[in-house]
């Protein structure tokens, strides 16, 4: 096949899938869609704030070796990963040789890791370029993008909202047609937030199903690794890239991956059960969520599916013991930026030089308010003599999340709920109300908590503001297939009620100033 003249706008919004396609078949160079896609970042990531870093002579470079095997031909060429050549941007909480790795933090601005993720060098091995690294929440503690130190990311549908968060920079990038594909990371949401309130698709798999080897640790027992993309059959493709056991987490799995991208085009969910979570809807969640989740509903009622619903108690306590467990696991892991191995270190003004003194001079200058508020509160639960009262009861509660989720599967193969309780708000309206800001959670945490798979997907435009609603499916753990065939299919029903994808729906940042979007 010959190459076909394809415009750098189309060539952008094309999905990983379909971009794949033409790679494969020699209607596009792996340069001219990396090119294509840097070129984008230029023009609409000054808005955007989506990446801290842009990695193009690497970029360019990996796409450039891709399309000279592809040009030899024989069996290097046969060998190549589905996805050699697509490019991707990874969160900056992700460790990478050649690029900074600042997690969103002063205190590690500069800073080069001297190994790559596990997720990262499967990347490397599919010959998928990396344009970067994605802006998100310092040390991914936040809910909206706005606690990192490099400046907040915007929404692309609205430049004056928030693009959820921790991980906002990662679902901005492929909102705004700056990637096709990125990586996330998700402790009480940050993938399937982001997703929610970008109109992108985003994935946590089951805990351990995916290394969390070189992932900068915030909560051990929560974090995961998963994809961010525009559709479902494009996450499916990534996670199976990125998933199975690695022997240097000590958490991972040592199941090998079911064939999740032939779930994802499995087609039907006749017959399934879909579990409506009693409180993960309803009271505190806008009309307009609510609305787009009663569409999903009938649309997957009409495909085949048996609607139930299904109670979960102990799932009103979940934000409670997360936002105990999660501080906790926290100031621990955050022990380690002391400003005497690595990073930022600040000498104290006067007085003598101790490393205690270092520590603490480094700490106050190099943390943002959320961190410390967090390490605060975690320091505190970890206490002796409170111990018990908070981290401990805050376990036990995880357990009955954990008895919620068993008794819940066994009455449906899959759960359903809104992904947030609310569209994209504007910036800066929850910083100053913290407890505010950790409701947007109260859906996504309960998954965390009990290690089981959750998908995000657009689910529509809400009625009152014209901005994408989320609509998350969960899975018993080691499920995940279940999720992609059921969000595949979800998927196609809304896009034939749409008309198509709804990010087709979104303003053109290109064609639009700063100034214009902020007006409305």
């Amino acid at each position: 096949m010959t190459e076909q003249n394809i415009s750098a706008d189309a060539l952008i919004r094309l999905s990983a899938a379909q971009l794949a396609e033409k790679l494969a078949a020699g209607e596009v160079t792996a340069v001219q869609a990396t090119q294509a896609h840097l070129d984008r970042i230029a023009a609409v990531d000054g808005k955007v704030n989506a990446f801290l870093h842009v990695n193009a002579e690497e970029a360019l470079a990996v796409a450039a070796e891709v399309d000279a095997i592809r040009a030899a031909g024989g069996a290097e060429a046969e060998a190549l990963h589905v996805l050699a050549g697509v490019p991707i941007a990874v969160k900056d909480l992700i460790v990478t040789i050649g690029q900074p790795t600042t997690a969103g933090s002063k205190i590690l601005e500069g800073w080069h890791s001297p190994y790559d993720a596990t997720v990262v060098e499967r990347l490397r091995a599919a010959k998928m370029p990396i344009l970067g690294k994605t802006n998100l929440d310092e040390f991914a503690m936040g809910s909206s993008t706005e606690h990192s130190a490099y400046g907040p990311t915007r929404n692309p549908w609205d430049l004056d909202r928030i693009p959820g968060g921790s991980g906002g920079g990662s679902a901005a990038a492929v909102a705004a047609f700056e990637a096709p594909l990125a990586l996330g990371t998700d402790t009480g949401g940050s993938i399937r937030q982001p997703g929610a309130v970008t109109g992108t698709v985003g994935v946590k798999p089951t805990y351990g199903s995916v290394s969390r080897y070189g992932a900068i640790a915030m909560a051990s027992s929560l974090d995961q690794i998963g994809p961010v993309t525009r559709t479902v059959l494009d996450s499916a493709l990534l996670h199976q890239v990125i998933g199975g056991h690695d022997p240097r987490d000590s958490t991972s799995l040592p199941e090998p991956l079911a064939d999740l991208v032939a779930a994802a085009k499995t087609g039907n969910v006749e017959g399934l059960r879909i579990g409506i979570v009693k409180e993960l809807h309803g009271e505190g969640y806008q009309a307009g969520v609510e609305n787009r989740f009663n569409d999903a509903l009938e649309l997957l009622k009409e495909a085949g599916a048996e609607i139930v619903e299904v109670s979960c108690p102990n799932f009103q306590y979940a934000l409670g013991a997360y936002y105990l467990i999660m501080p906790s696991e926290a100031s621990s892991n955050l022990a380690k930026f002391d400003g005497v191995r690595y990073g930022l270190r600040v000498l104290p003004e006067d007085g003598p030089m101790t490393i205690e003194r270092v520590m603490g001079a480094t700490r106050a200058a190099g943390f943002g308010d959320e961190v410390k508020r967090r390490i605060i509160l975690g320091t505190y639960a970890l206490s002796a003599g409170y111990y018990d009262a908070y981290y401990g009861s805050a376990q036990k509660v995880r357990t009955l999340v954990q008895r919620d989720f068993e008794a819940a599967f066994a009455q449906a193969d899959v759960l359903i709920s809104p992904t947030a309780p609310t569209t994209a708000f504007p910036l800066g309206e929850k910083l100053d109300d913290p407890l505010a800001m950790y409701l947007n959670d109260v859906a996504t945490i309960p998954a965390n908590l009990a290690g089981v798979p959750g998908l995000s997907l657009p689910g529509g435009l809400a009625d009152e503001d014209g901005l994408p609603v989320g609509i998350q499916l969960l899975a018993p753990a080691r499920e995940d297939a279940r999720l992609y065939r059921v969000g595949a299919v979800l998927e196609s029903l809304l896009e034939a009620k749409w008309g198509g994808p709804l990010l087709a729906q979104a303003p053109d940042l290109a064609a639009e100033s700063l100034e214009t979007q902020e007006a409305k």
